[in-house]
């Protein structure tokens, strides 16, 4: 399933998802122009790299000139293809500017980044000795999303469902959409692990536990912290019975 827009206006310019969107293509393009050689060397000096990630833990130097601490935000502004950054950012867009209106502009950079790291770190536990740069904004948006769908269960998501060659067009509640997407991220985790394979760490591909951890942390976040300063609309609406 891919979401086109959600049905959920906002009041705001959501500044901080324009940000991030402008920074995420503007580094893509940067990436365009390096030769291959460059381009590895450029991702296993930004992207996070589990075996250098673990050396430097155990305070041991990679002699690296980024920290690889640091590759843990740095990592989340990198894309390997057109597709991979292109769906990122239509998450972003449908559903970030709604989380940033809710939680304000401050507050959403930081709960975005750091569901990046919890995410990244997700994925790195599988693998912590692969030599395989692990990078893309996924983990970060799935936190989003993870707030998403607990502040707005109920709006409807425009999405196109291919069926063959079909593609259907149709409007779809949140909560089944982004929860039909956790469940997806989380079978395929476990159909991974079951073949022994640490899919985007070990031997290349989509993180799915990235996107798992990074929905849950996000769905956590705004619950234990009570990140949501206000209420909408609908909210504040009450029966009198």
């Amino acid at each position: 399933m891919v979401p086109l827009k959600d049905e959920n206006p906002i009041h705001i310019t959501p500044i901080v998802t324009y940000i991030l969107i402008g920074l995420n293509f503007l580094i893509f393009l940067i990436e365009l122009m390096l030769s291959p050689d460059q381009l590895n060397s450029f991702f296993h000096l930004f992207a996070v790299v589990p075996e250098e990630l673990t050396a430097s833990f155990n305070g041991i130097s990679v002699h690296q000139p980024v920290p690889e601490f640091f590759t843990l935000f740095s990592s989340q502004f990198l894309h390997a293809s057109f597709i991979h950054v292109g769906f990122n950012m239509l998450f972003l867009w449908i559903f970030g500017n709604n989380i940033e209106e809710e939680l304000g502009s401050i507050k959403f950079i930081g709960f975005y980044l750091i569901c990046g790291v919890l995410a990244a770190l997700s994925q790195y536990l599988l693998a912590t000795e692969s030599a395989i740069p692990s990078l893309g904004a996924s983990g970060a948006i799935a936190g989003v999303m993870g707030a998403y769908i607990l502040k707005f269960p109920q709006v409807r998501i425009l999405t196109v469902i291919p069926i063959g060659i079909f593609p259907y067009i149709v409007r779809v509640p949140a909560f089944l959409f982004l929860g039909f997407w956790f469940v997806q991220q989380a079978f395929s985790g476990i159909s991974m692990l079951e073949v022994q394979t640490a899919v985007g760490m070990d031997s290349g591909g989509v993180a799915y536990w990235a996107h798992a951890g990074g929905f849950v942390f996000g769905a956590l976040f705004v619950q234990i912290f009570g990140l949501f300063s206000r209420t909408s609309e609908s909210e504040n609406s009450v029966v009198d019975w």
